[in-house]
């Protein structure tokens, strides 16, 4: 499907440090710093339209390379083999009982360094899927005001629970209580990776902070890519690869809404 990837043209590629570890990270646009994290398996071209959008709004979008092929169009087999690889990796905690993902680490000093250089009251975080929890983390970083937490799928093993250790828990809420902060969040109603009694979860723990917002299961993109239609196999990526990009649908609204809070908080 080489014909159906992204080329990426329009994107300044770098190699970002952050405490001796390098990884490349594409930006693009001008204005405060949005940091948008691919979902599994990788910065596919749905993850990139996403980008194009959140720098239309007037966002310098930063999109880390945290696994798969950069720009790829997201197939099954090939999916499959970038998340095996993904859940034993060093950097990341896909099953309950592992707490953080230390990539998180890192992707705050993304942050940081990209609030230094685009100015502005502070950064946007932006997970999905297998990174949705890491916005939430991410606020452990002051820079980051405004996290978007979608259809997060981590743990794999345990609907209800979320992927972060009880000490960054605690100072999460400390953090979000303190400075007023609003945590937004979306899933589809039927979606197996990313259920109810997760956001359930998430509510526990911000209380009223936790803005999490459910879309009806048929409101889905009938034809997503391959791996999302054979091995995700319900509708999860709500502005990704499940978005119908139609006027008026619900997955449209949803991406106006996260654009409305990043510019609220933004800019």
């Amino acid at each position: 499907m080489r014909d159906l990837d992204d080329p990426l043209t329009d994107f300044t590629r770098r190699t970002v440090d952050v405490d001796g570890v390098e990884k490349t990270v594409y930006v693009a646009g001008s204005g405060p710093a949005v940091v948008l994290m691919p979902e599994m398996p990788g910065i596919s071209p749905d993850v990139l339209r996403l980008a194009r959008w959140i720098r239309e709004a007037g966002f310098t979008v930063h999109v880390p390379s945290l696994f798969g092929v950069d720009g790829a169009y997201p197939t099954a087999e090939g999916g499959v083999e970038i998340a095996k690889r993904a859940c034993v990796s060093a950097e990341f905690r896909a099953f309950a009982g592992g707490g953080t993902s230390p990539v998180t680490s890192w992707l705050r000093g993304l942050a940081h360094l990209a609030h230094k250089e685009c100015g502005g009251p502070g950064v946007g975080a932006i997970g999905l899927c297998f990174t949705g929890n890491f916005a939430l983390t991410m606020t452990l970083e002051p820079a980051v005001v405004a996290p978007v937490v979608n259809h997060p799928s981590l743990p794999l093993d345990d609907p209800a629970g979320l992927e972060i250790s009880d000490e960054d828990a605690r100072a999460v809420r400390d953090r979000i209580t303190r400075d007023g902060l609003t945590v937004l969040a979306y899933r589809f109603e039927n979606d197996r990776w990313c259920t109810g009694q997760r956001f359930a979860a998430y509510q526990a723990l911000l209380g009223e902070a936790f803005d999490g917002r459910v879309l009806p299961g048929g409101a889905g993109n009938p034809s997503p890519p391959p791996f999302f239609r054979d091995v995700v196999g319900t509708p999860h990526s709500v502005v990704t690869a499940h978005l119908v990009d139609e006027d008026g649908h619900p997955t449209v609204r949803a991406r106006d809404e996260i654009l409305a809070f990043l510019k609220d908080r933004l800019l």
